[in-house]
């Protein structure tokens, strides 16, 4: 396998999709052959010291007064590229990674994979300069990565020349979910938070626009009018963290949200296993949509049912009616209400939802089959194929 250096600006212990996608991805490869550059993080140290590969911390900007900005990024590329003879570099953000990519492309002959995960394309549509650069970056990509089918189709229907070099590498959520914590950590878990006879609803996600915050703050009232005993749990962290703060007071939700904020990685799971419903009221957001919305698919590898909001490839996350449900926020409260207490009080039929998510899990989301779709990049010439863990 070839030595590769993934770039991220997201990355754990940062709660969010691309950060863990960019995590488990790194972590499902022979460690001595992947180097990782990613932010400087305040609880950095505590998860970095678990992990078997090289990670690299940086300031990875100039400060905004200095343009352009990512010329800072392209030097410590440039350095680490030679001190740890990188062949191939995986580039998780089009705009602006991509430019750095090119760079060290034309000047040591290094070839890059472009990953988009969504973002990309609202800021690529913001003005003319922007698609014109993301098109020059993918034109000089060796290969187009998508998160999800539906962001594929997405950016192929503004700029479908690139159909032939494309991809679709679905997030994988961590095998170590796919088991419940011991008894004991769980029982610890429902007693710091007060959860005894409770039932719990969780939602786990970047506290940004388009995760549907808002709208199930207006719902949460209703709800409790038929589950008195609902606890909803709410870890993430974000810059809308101060105006969900302020809705939940406004309605006197106090004593029902149980507001985390991040956690360490490995107590994520946890929180999954103490729940009885995953709820992310996802929707589109000027022109935001969810790439896949990998937090599904990790809450399906616990056995939890989900509802989910109609946003880009999530309904590929979620099959509606089988691993959970798909609502769409914009066709009124009361479905979705009656959707959240249906799951609620119908025991049965969320074990049932659960169990078909954790299966399906188990056959179609594991790094080991997904990773194979990009050996042609990344074996040697020389070498069987891929090293993967």
């Amino acid at each position: 396998m070839k030595k590769t250096l993934i770039i991220t600006f997201e990355y754990p212990p940062t709660v969010g999709g691309i950060a863990t996608y960019v995590h488990e991805m790194a972590s499902s490869f022979d460690s001595n052959k992947m180097v990782v550059l990613a932010p400087r993080h305040k609880r950095q140290k505590e998860f970095d010291n678990n992990l078997s590969y090289k990670i690299i911390r940086k300031k990875l900007l100039y400060p905004k007064f200095v343009w352009p900005r990512w010329l800072k990024l392209f030097w410590q590329v440039l350095w680490i590229v030679k001190k740890e003879k990188i062949e191939i570099i995986m580039v998780h953000h089009i705009l602006p990674v991509g430019y750095v990519g090119i760079m060290i492309k034309k000047l040591l002959k290094i070839p890059f994979l472009l990953f988009s995960h969504g973002t990309d394309l609202v800021v690529g549509r913001k003005t003319a300069w922007k698609s014109k650069m993301v098109k020059m970056v993918a034109d000089n990509a060796e290969e187009l990565v998508f998160n999800s089918q539906s962001l594929q189709h997405r950016f192929l229907s503004v700029l479908p020349e690139f159909e032939n070099k494309s991809l679709v590498l679905y997030p994988c959520p961590n095998k170590d979910l796919l088991v419940s914590p011991p008894k004991e950590e769980l029982e610890k878990l429902r007693s710091l938070y007060a959860l005894q006879g409770k039932q719990v609803i969780l939602s786990v996600a970047r506290l940004t626009d388009g995760k549907g915050f808002p709208h199930l703050i207006r719902m949460i009232p209703e709800i409790l009018k038929h589950i008195p005993h609902l606890v909803w749990i709410i870890v993430g962290d974000g810059p809308k963290k101060e105006e969900i703060f302020k809705e939940i007071q406004k309605k006197d939700l106090q004593n029902v949200v149980r507001f985390v904020g991040e956690v360490p990685y490995g107590e994520l799971k946890k929180f999954y296993y103490v729940s009885d419903l995953f709820i992310l009221l996802t929707h589109p957001d000027e022109g935001r949509e969810e790439g896949l919305g990998l937090v599904f698919l990790e809450a399906a590898a616990c056995g939890l049912p989900s509802v989910a909001g109609r946003s880009g490839g999530v309904e590929e996350a979620v099959l509606n009616t089988q691993t959970g449900m798909v609502v769409d926020i914009f066709k009124g409260d009361l479905l979705v209400i009656n959707t959240i207490v249906d799951l609620l009080r119908n025991k049965k039929f969320a074990f049932d939802l659960g169990h078909h998510a954790k299966d399906r899990i188990k056959s179609s989301f594991q790094w080991k089959n997904q990773l194979k779709r990009l050996e042609l990049w990344l074996k040697k010439e020389d070498s069987g194929g891929i090293n993967l863990l």
